[in-house]
């Protein structure tokens, strides 16, 4: 299933290679891509979005509800 993120505090590569670390640290099979310019997250995964959600709020980012 594809879920979208709103993310702010993204500002550099870095901050997009943390992110798919710890989605796919969540979920191998976790598909994601990353819009910096627009905030946004698209993950392709089954894993609720509430855990999604949390893992990229422990590397720092916040989610928008």
């Amino acid at each position: 299933m594809q879920q979208q993120f709103q993310v702010q505090g993204m500002s550099c590569g870095h901050c997009e290679r943390a992110i798919s670390r710890a989605i796919q640290q969540l979920d191998p099979q976790a598909q994601v891509q990353i819009d910096r310019a627009q905030g946004q997250v698209t993950v392709q995964s089954e894993q609720p979005r509430s855990a999604l959600a949390a893992v990229i709020t422990e590397e720092g980012y916040t989610v928008a509800p």
